[in-house]
């Protein structure tokens, strides 16, 4: 009797648990047995695998096999165990030393013809593997830069099943053809997932920056809402404009990665899990290491923007935006459902979806930006031109992005139409990217300091209780604010809210501790209604 075993690792959403692939030999009728909660895709590796080691020179054992996959109770998916199956059953026909396998995490889909082809969630499978202490894994040639992330492994990147045998036996590594030039390698095909494409606005991975012609001074007039992104962007606010067709709504969105911080090492590494799971990375850039920007269609699903699907729950928008913006164009013409479901990750910035395959949690801090017109026309608040609309129309559109949801937004902003004289006016527009994008660090950095060796990083994140009892605004400050919640126009979570914002334009123009004017400024951002303060930050216009 034959007996080897190996590792590979199973994905449940964006977090991998180690899997021990054992493959036992016996003798009887040749026949080949796949157990330990196998779908679909995995059982059919039974033919892959004969046919990659049959065609890789090996000789397929003409005996009862039978391959085990434990913890047999967790639900395995995909093409990533081939690898680890194929090893495991050269290693039970003494093709390969079994004591070679034990301590050794193999990930890979085999073509028929012996190729190692990628999969998705690289990634998180080595984090999961280094994290369970394994030092030595396997990947496709195509990912080893992805693997290569995760410090204190050691990868290794093959192409063929043939060099991985070689390897493993210390014999001389056979040279694979390479692909002829000017042709595309079918081997990155397996990196991405159909229908991932640019246009579903789900793929916008790193900032939409300068480099492509997006800056914040061709933004021409709406220095209230610069300033609001400004603030946004400085303490992970969520923003709500809404405004006539054609304001620039659209364009402040697009301009709002550009002006957040890079992402930390450890941020990235959770941005780029998240989507080599979903099938969104990119070969060339083994690592997102700016704000990801995720605009979906307003015909999306619950299940899209939110995570989801048959089996397992894949990640949705709002955890393709972690650590990025999520921009919701046209929010009322959203699903009622779909909108509300995103109450939860809002706050605690993680997504738990339960199905019948099982519970997955996944990352979802993101900076959403709501954009939405007065009414269906769009016309509704534009002097001069009549508004064709009538005022149930209108009630029941802006209805449609409910109270509880509009709570949970930190900034509240009217986009007003650009002027014939803002339009053609000569000489400086607003402030550059750079300009704001330095303001905001700078802001960043001071909070940071502030909530050092706390779980949180910066200001939206700070639950109210431990603003209100660690981190008060200066005596009286919050007196105009109070008064608002007495007299109904906030909510105790708005008062919280408001609290955090006056923190983050502290940040922004310097002071220790929020005052008077501060609070008025996050009051007049938060309300909508004039506090007496000016709507800007930085140099005076």
């Amino acid at each position: 009797m034959g007996f080897a075993r190996t590792c590979s690792v199973a994905l449940v959403g964006v977090e991998g648990v180690v899997v021990e692939v054992q493959a036992d030999l016996e003798p009887g009728v040749a026949a080949f047995t796949l157990v330990g909660l196998p779908d679909k895709s995995l059982s059919e590796s039974r033919d892959r695998v004969r046919a990659a080691v049959v065609n890789s020179g090996a000789e397929w054992p003409q005996k009862k096999l039978t391959v085990g996959l434990s913890p047999a109770s967790v639900p395995k998916g995909g093409s990533g165990f081939d690898l680890a199956v194929a090893c495991a059953v050269l290693g039970a026909a003494e093709r390969i030393d079994p004591r070679v396998l034990s301590d050794v995490v193999m990930i890979g889909e085999l073509g028929l013809d012996g190729r190692v082809r990628p999969v998705r969630g690289v990634l998180p499978a080595v984090l999961a593997a280094a994290d369970a202490g394994y030092e030595q894994v396997v990947v496709p040639e195509c990912t080893a830069a992805e693997a290569t992330l995760v410090p204190g492994v050691s990868v290794l990147g093959v192409r063929s099943l043939r060099q991985l045998i070689a390897v493993l036996t210390d014999e001389p590594v056979p040279e694979e053809k390479p692909d002829e030039e000017g042709r595309p390698d079918p081997l990155l095909s397996g990196l991405c997932m159909p229908g991932a494409g640019l246009g579903t606005g789900l793929s916008s991975i790193g900032t939409v920056d300068q480099e492509h012609g997006h800056d914040l001074a061709d933004v021409v007039g709406q220095w209230a809402a610069r300033t609001a992104m400004e603030v946004a962007a400085a303490g992970g606010h969520h923003v709500f404009l809404q405004g006539p067709p054609g304001a620039g709504k659209t364009m402040l969105a697009e301009r709002m990665p550009a002006i957040l911080p890079r992402l930390t090492r450890e941020e990235s590494l959770e941005v780029t899990a998240v989507h080599s799971v979903a099938g969104m990375l990119p070969p060339g850039k083994p690592m997102v290491d700016s704000p990801p920007y995720c605009s979906p269609h307003h015909s999306a699903t619950m299940q899209s923007l939110v995570g989801g699907g048959k089996g397992v729950a894949r990640p949705g928008a709002v955890s393709l935006a972690h650590r990025g913006v999520l921009f919701l164009d046209e929010a009322p013409e959203f699903s009622s459902h779909a909108l509300d479901a995103l109450r939860q990750p809002l706050e605690s910035g993680h997504v738990v979806i339960a199905r019948s395959a099982g519970v997955v949690r996944l990352p979802a801090r993101f900076l959403m930006v709501l954009a939405a017109n007065p009414c269906p026309c769009g016309r509704y608040t534009v002097a001069g031109e009549g508004c064709d609309c009538p005022p149930s129309v209108i009630r029941r559109y802006q209805a449609r992005l409910s109270g509880p949801l509009l709570d949970r937004v930190d900034l509240r902003v009217e986009v007003e139409r650009v002027t014939r004289s803002e339009l053609t006016a000569s000489g400086a527009g607003g402030e550059s990217t750079r300009t704001v994008a330095e303001r905001v660090r700078v802001a960043r950095e001071r909070s940071a300091a502030r909530l050092a060796g706390t779980p949180w990083r910066t200001n939206g994140e700070v639950p109210g209780h431990e603003l209100r009892s660690k981190w008060r605004a200066l005596p009286g400050a919050m007196a105009e604010a109070e008064r608002d919640l007495e007299r109904g126009l906030l909510t105790a979570r708005g008062l919280d809210r408001v609290l955090r914002v006056a923190w983050t334009v502290a940040d922004l123009v310097g002071h220790d501790r929020p005052d008077a004017g501060d609070v008025a400024l996050a009051l007049q951002l938060r309300t909508g209604i004039q506090r007496g303060v000016p709507m800007a930050i930085g140099t005076p216009r």
